[in-house]
């Protein structure tokens, strides 16, 4: 069985035949059939984030369930899923007061009772957020998976494991964007271009798209964008004050860097909200304009989108089929896994709003 394997960090992934234990009791074995290519990936593989290696790399993804370990009732051999990577226990603080985007229970880099099912000879391998989706069978727990419907294709389900959801819920429940608002979007990736979607989807009125990239801009007409800035070329917070008059009423940072959190922080009017979407370096400081806050602003997180995706991920599919929901125009390429390292380098060089490994 193929999967691709974290051995250093800043190194590239090596893909090769590993070994997979059957899923213990509450797990369940997946037979991958599509993965996304996130950037939080490559958080992991540049350093930024500290993960355990090796380790099986991929945590966006959907497949099939083979086989389910004792005691799982949700899923049976045959049903289609969407993975997780928060693997929501609904019994911890946060779950039960319905925040189980911060599952105080998710593992980062093992299975939930602290071991591994991967291995490859005598050397075990680590667990992505408990998914491992760059790999052709993974083992996840039973609450890592979303049951969805069958005629939904699943390289298109992919995607809603986390981009989409991250992307569309922050803007629904992090925001809870109002009609008829402004929004800027900072950051037109995979993730940005949901957040554009799901503005428009609310009924946003002037939805801004900040990006360094022509061709990124462009893709943000396409997902909703009424107006688009390069933020190469021309002054970002000065040409939204511009286009909204006093600033922006909703800003959406969804690069992942503190002075771009500042900016979009900066192009908010008062008593406007930044929502930090993107995944910083780890304890990277940040320095915003205090007088913002005495004026109203507010500035949070959205880990996950703030996203309650065990109803959310099967509604953004309904859309999806519904022709509610772009996701096919958001796969700019799809690669072999052996090519999943060329599938990074083009999401460095900012061709791609998404990739896929497609099995």
């Amino acid at each position: 069985m193929k999967a691709a394997v974290l051995y250093e960090v800043n190194t590239p992934l090596v893909v090769e035949d590993v070994e997979l234990e059957d899923p213990k009791r509450g797990e369940v074995l997946v037979k991958v059939a599509a993965a996304g290519v996130c950037h939080s990936d490559l958080s992991f593989m540049e350093g930024r984030w500290k993960i355990a290696i090796p380790l099986v790399m991929g945590h966006e993804g959907a497949g099939i369930v083979e086989k389910v370990g004792e005691g799982v009732t949700s899923v049976k051999p045959g049903d289609h899923v969407i993975f997780s990577w928060v693997a929501s226990c609904g019994v911890c603080r946060n779950c039960s007061r319905g925040k189980p985007y911060l599952c105080s229970n998710t593992p980062l880099s093992t299975m939930k009772d602290g071991t591994s099912r991967f291995k490859k000879g005598d050397v075990q391998l680590f667990h992505q957020t408990g998914i491992s989706s760059f790999s052709e069978y993974t083992v996840v727990h039973e609450t890592s998976i979303v049951k969805i419907r069958e005629d939904m294709p699943l390289d298109k389900a992919a995607l809603v494991s986390c981009g989409v959801l991250t992307g569309v819920s922050a803007v629904v429940n992090a925001a809870k964007v109002e009609l008829g608002s402004s929004v800027a979007v900072f950051g037109c990736g995979g993730v940005g271009l949901n957040v554009i979607q799901g503005a428009k989807m609310v009924g946003a009125t002037k939805i801004i798209a900040v990006d360094r990239l022509d061709n990124k801009l462009e893709m943000a007409k396409e997902f909703g964008a009424t107006h688009v800035v390069n933020a190469t070329t021309e002054d970002a917070v000065a040409r939204i004050k511009e286009i909204t008059g006093s600033g922006a009423d909703y800003a959406f940072e969804v690069v992942g860097m503190p002075e771009v959190v500042a900016q979009a922080f900066d192009s908010t009017d008062a008593a406007g909200m930044t929502v930090m979407v993107g995944m910083p370096p780890l304890r990277a400081p940040l320095t915003i304009n205090t007088l913002g806050l005495f004026l109203g602003k507010t500035l949070k997180g959205a880990y996950f989108g703030s996203a309650h995706f065990r109803t959310e991920m099967p509604a953004l599919v309904d859309l999806y089929m519904e022709g509610r929901l772009k996701l096919d125009e958001l796969i700019t390429c799809t690669y072999p896994l052996a090519e999943i390292n060329d599938a990074f380098e083009a999401m460095k060089r900012g061709e791609v709003a998404r990739s896929i490994i497609k099995f």
